[in-house]
């Protein structure tokens, strides 16, 4: 039988949000028969066992009690080790998957999941690559823009570099960063470059892009496992209808289970031929960055134009709302992601090459330096 675990939290400023999909994916494989680890990651970075079975409010303070440290090497059969004993070694602690719940920071950029491939543990959700590209909004706007696909013109911000060409109204993003955490919108750059430096969101950059009042949010989730697939559009619903953007707070704070409890209107009542542009859309996107595991693409639609906004490659709740739509559990969606990630060996590198010629022909050290 398979033995899966369930990773969330992080040193993210999505953390809380992190926990909630983590309780949730672990809860349901608990539910549906399956008993799941659960790997607590700390804001501080420091992995922990704990009980799948807690409720959100035994990590309100930190680290839950009973919890058992645990620590991840990066080398090949070592993965995630459990505490030694007083007369023995560390010994592996005993998982075939991890399903990936972390979302933003590094368990959503690529950090994670280089650390996980240099220790042969097997993950849900994109590959190393796929994640870092799904992070960085401007390679990201750079690729679908290459593509042929539509999008916002994206400028990267900096303090002494010169504005974008487009006017304002602009909207200021994290270049790394989630979906609505740290953003910003303002008429004057000069404000916009004033973020660089006053907003912790923004050490590692900003792109700034036109805003756009009156155009409405459309998601779209996809999977690639058993067969690609596309799930029913989306569109979340505003509490506060004079507010700017779709904001954290309204996503995640007003049910208490996380984005799974946001307003939305589902299926989202769209012309037929703006439904047809948004699945083309986003299976075009889903493959371009290709896409591992389940997805969520956003997209902005202003008056008669569509355009692509961004991806998630680990989408608040897993997007197990918007696939339940489509008839698909979250237990189901859970093992399926479970599957994909055990459906082959752990990631490999090939070393056809290096096999010493060049260091026989280098000749001295000493010699090249002259």
């Amino acid at each position: 039988m398979t033995k899966p675990a369930v990773l969330f939290g992080g040193p993210s400023p999505e953390h809380d949000i992190s926990i909630l999909t983590g309780l949730q994916a672990a809860r349901a494989l608990t539910g549906a028969g399956t008993t799941p680890e659960a790997i607590y990651w700390t804001k501080a970075g420091e992995f922990f066992r704990v009980d799948p079975r807690l409720e959100a409010a035994a990590f309100t303070t930190g680290v839950p009690a009973k919890a058992e440290p645990l620590e991840l090497v990066a080398r090949p059969g070592a993965g995630f080790l459990g505490e030694a004993g007083r007369f023995s070694k560390r010994s592996p602690f005993a998982i075939d998957a991890v399903v990936n719940a972390c979302h933003g920071g590094p368990g959503e950029d690529g950090t994670l999941q280089a650390a996980l491939d240099l220790a042969g543990v097997r993950y849900s959700g994109p590959s190393a690559s796929g994640a870092a590209l799904g992070m960085d909004k401007l390679a990201f706007g750079g690729v679908v823009t290459g593509a042929g696909l539509p999008s916002l013109p994206r400028h990267a911000l900096a303090a002494d570099g010169p504005g974008p060409e487009f006017t304002g109204p602009y909207i200021v993003k994290p270049r790394f960063g989630g979906s609505s955490i740290g953003i910003e919108i303002t008429d004057d750059v000069d404000v916009a470059r004033a973020l660089l430096a006053s907003s912790p969101h923004y050490r590692d950059g900003a792109v700034v892009e036109p805003y756009l009042p009156d155009a409405l949010d459309l998601n779209i989730s996809i999977r690639s496992w058993p067969r690609w697939q596309l799930s029913p559009i989306e569109r979340p619903i505003r509490r506060d209808d004079s507010g700017h953007i779709y904001t954290y707070a309204e996503k995640y704070l007003g049910g208490g289970e996380g984005l799974s409890s946001a307003p939305r209107e589902l299926p989202a009542r769209i012309s037929d031929a703006v439904a047809d542009a948004i699945r083309a859309a986003a299976t075009r996107v889903g493959h371009l960055a290709r896409v591992r595991g389940v997805a969520r693409v956003d997209f902005l639609y202003a008056g008669d134009a569509l355009y692509v906004n961004e991806i998630n490659t680990v989408p608040g709740a897993l997007s197990w709302y918007l696939w339940a739509a489509a008839g698909v559990s979250f237990p189901a969606l859970l093992a399926d992601l479970i599957a994909e990630a055990c459906s082959g060996p752990s990631r490999h590198w090939a070393v056809e090459g290096a096999d010493g010629a060049a260091l026989r022909a280098a000749g001295s050290i000493a010699g090249k330096l002259a």
